[in-house]
């Protein structure tokens, strides 16, 4: 079962890091013309499609390549505890980002660095809200290695870098461990038990 679901992970997430290889193609060789129309576009009606999009565009090859492998990596991990869990982790980091970057954003926004940053807390935070020891495990071993990327949540003087989607991404994805969080389930046995 873990090997199936790992398998199918790990094709889901390479399949959509090949999709965010091939629109970056596109958009390069269409002058950004794919840019130009689906990036976020703070507080107007014409970026708020940008949520949905944005985060499959990037700016060059240096931008994609930093948030490939850690979408991989993080996806995948994300998925092996099913579908739909991966799928709420995914959608609810992607819309926090995008809404986020759309109420306070202060420019022309593209990237899935906010995606990046949803997944990765709700790796980290997901452990704690379940009181599962592996989960905290992970989480601590996740934090040695991709911690150092929270500092991108905060915003850096004359950076060109969304700290608007880095934050609202992280925030949505602790809000993704807290909503699939395990909850106890009564035993009728004085005992409650975990699902």
């Amino acid at each position: 079962m873990l090997a199936r679901r790992a398998k199918l992970g790990l094709t889901t997430v390479l399949a959509f890091a090949a999709v965010l290889w091939a629109l970056y193609l596109i958009d390069t060789f269409s002058g950004r013309g794919l840019t130009s129309v689906l990036a976020i576009e703070p507080r107007r009606v014409r970026g708020l499609d940008g949520i949905l999009f944005a985060p499959l565009l990037h700016g060059g090859v240096g931008h994609l390549v930093s948030n490939t492998l850690p979408l991989v990596v993080l996806g995948f991990l994300a998925f092996l505890e099913g579908l739909r869990r991966f799928a709420v982790a995914l959608g609810t980091s992607w819309l926090a980002s995008g809404l986020g970057v759309w109420l306070t954003g202060g420019g022309v926004t593209i990237g899935a660095s906010g995606v990046v940053f949803g997944l990765f807390t709700y790796l980290v935070a997901r452990g704690f809200y379940n009181r599962n020891w592996r989960q905290i495990l992970l989480a601590v071993l996740l934090f040695l290695m991709y911690g150092s990327i929270l500092w991108g949540v905060l915003p850096v003087v004359g950076s060109n870098v969304s700290w608007q989607a880095h934050l609202f991404g992280a925030l949505g994805g602790i809000l993704a461990a807290f909503l699939l969080r395990k909850r106890p389930v009564p035993s009728g046995t004085g005992r409650v038990l975990r699902r």
